[in-house]
């Protein structure tokens, strides 16, 4: 299965992918009209027809355009993101390859939906493109997910809300249209920023409070009582309230997590456990216990969830960077989130905020923030967190305190984390350092998005207040 989020050079690379599939014995392409299937849809449609696997052309969030980013994802055969064994060996084998075989005057029309088949002079069996329409095979599934009678109740009935969905010019522009509007019945004008852009219209195609402005400043003007944006290739989401009220990723989780029986899916399934990376809050956790549900603490990257998954160890999974998803699919999923939540207004009969401050009331708040210290000099990154490692880890520092405004927060234990798969055994280590204080309030240390040319430090900031009085105050100063 091949797609796109529409960036710069996507259908130039669609091509190339084409004429060296053909070249080396792919029986069958699967490819959205015009090159478009959000990550999302990719994994559906692998699931759906049994695929070998898939690739997305995407770079997530990043800038795109001829001076913007570019990126592949390879998908496996149960729709996820390829573990690590199958992404190293990918590298190892790129080491030695001397050579490539490609039809290179194999031409495909991505705009024509149907078969195109290609004899390629017997050197294997014929070569088949299926061009299929972006939304179809994932619109069904959803289907069978949600009640959508429900939602188009809340988007259409006598006490209807209105909605403002974002698509911030990436893939999700096709799906917003056809799903949200079309078929569960919100205004047109609903849905802004629809249509695929190659660089996005400029702006990084990233769904939070810095670049989904337009989404922002609507919100805040009260009009409208729910508000989403989607990343590029449609896996992340954001989340807002009437007059901007903003739901942090972690929080969104754990209210998802709280409310899944308004989801028939999980009426039908159960709920078996829940994931979540290592650098979330752990606003989950303290719904596990309540649900009396195992919690599964990973590395950053979802293919660690795959495992756990296919297992059956976890139906639903999320990570702070406003990643969520359940085992509907293998991949985090940004618009399931959207109508879970949907789902949950419809049911509750409350607005955002209601359903987050009674969230709030009856688990505790979890303030939350994440710091980026980007483009570090690699040796630089290194030593940083070599001396911050042999500090945290030194037996002087077990049970300290420190005191932050009225807050005192004692040192229960520190570690560099490492993760041991449930599933296979596989030990993934020193995925980032931890702080864990004695009221469950931590401070997390990773490094991401490390290369020969530049190292990010990112910094996790988790402070848990239970007394309800004491929620209304911004994540910043506490």
């Amino acid at each position: 299965v091949v797609g796109s989020d529409g960036r710069y050079f996507s259908k130039t690379a669609i091509e190339i992918v084409v004429q060296m599939a053909a070249a080396n014995g792919i029986g069958r392409l699967v490819i959205g009209q015009n090159g478009i299937l959000s990550t999302p849809a990719v994994s559906c449609i692998i699931r759906k027809i049994k695929a070998a696997g898939g690739i997305i052309l995407t770079a997530s969030h990043s800038p795109g355009g001829p001076g913007g980013e570019f990126g592949v994802k390879f998908e496996v055969a149960n729709g996820g993101p390829a573990p690590d064994i199958v992404s190293d060996k990918i590298y190892q084998i790129s080491k030695t390859l001397e050579e490539y075989a490609i039809c290179p005057d194999l031409r495909v029309d991505l705009s024509r939906i149907g078969r195109q088949e290609f004899d390629l002079e017997n050197k294997f069996k014929p070569f088949r493109v299926e061009i299929v329409d972006s939304v179809d095979i994932y619109l069904n599934l959803l289907r069978s997910i949600f009640d959508f009678n429900a939602i188009r109740n809340l988007l259409t009935g006598p006490n209807q809300i209105k909605i403002r969905i974002d698509a911030m010019n990436g893939v999700m522009g096709p799906y917003v249209r056809r799903i949200l509007c079309d078929e569960l019945g919100a205004p047109a004008n609903s849905a802004i920023n629809c249509i695929p852009l190659e660089d996005f219209g400029g702006q990084p195609p990233d769904p939070n409070l810095t670049y989904a402005t337009a989404l922002l400043e609507a919100m805040r003007g009260g009009e409208y009582g729910f508000g989403a944006a989607f990343d590029a290739d449609g896996d992340r989401y954001m989340i807002l309230g009437q007059n901007g009220f903003f739901v942090n990723a972690s929080d969104s989780l754990a209210i998802i997590a709280a409310n899944l029986s308004c989801i028939p899916y999980f009426c039908q399934m159960g709920v078996r456990g829940f994931g979540r990376s290592m650098p979330t809050s752990t606003a989950l956790d303290k719904v596990a216990k309540v649900m009396k549900v195992p919690v599964y603490e990973t590395p950053t990257g979802w293919r660690y969830f795959s495992n756990l998954m296919d297992s059956g160890r976890c139906s639903l999974c999320g990570e702070e960077s406003f990643g969520t998803g359940s085992d509907h699919l293998r991949e985090k999923d940004g618009l399931w989130a959207v109508l879970v939540w949907l789902s949950i207004l419809a049911a509750r009969k409350q607005s955002v905020e209601e359903i987050v401050r009674d969230h709030w009331t009856k688990f505790g708040r979890h303030y939350y923030c994440r710091f980026d210290y980007e483009a570090l000099e690699p040796r630089t990154a290194y030593f940083i967190m070599r001396d911050l490692e042999a500090l945290i880890t030194d037996k002087s520092f077990s049970h300290q305190q420190f005191a932050v405004g009225n807050n005192i927060y004692s040192v229960e234990r520190t570690d560099s984390f490492e993760y041991i798969d449930p599933v296979d055994g596989t030990v993934t280590k020193r995925q980032g350092l931890r702080i864990i204080f004695s009221d469950a309030s931590r401070l997390i240390f990773r490094m991401s998005a490390s290369s020969h040319v530049r190292a990010t430090l990112r910094i996790y900031a988790e402070s848990y207040e239970k007394d309800p009085s004491q929620h209304n105050k911004e994540p910043q100063v506490m």
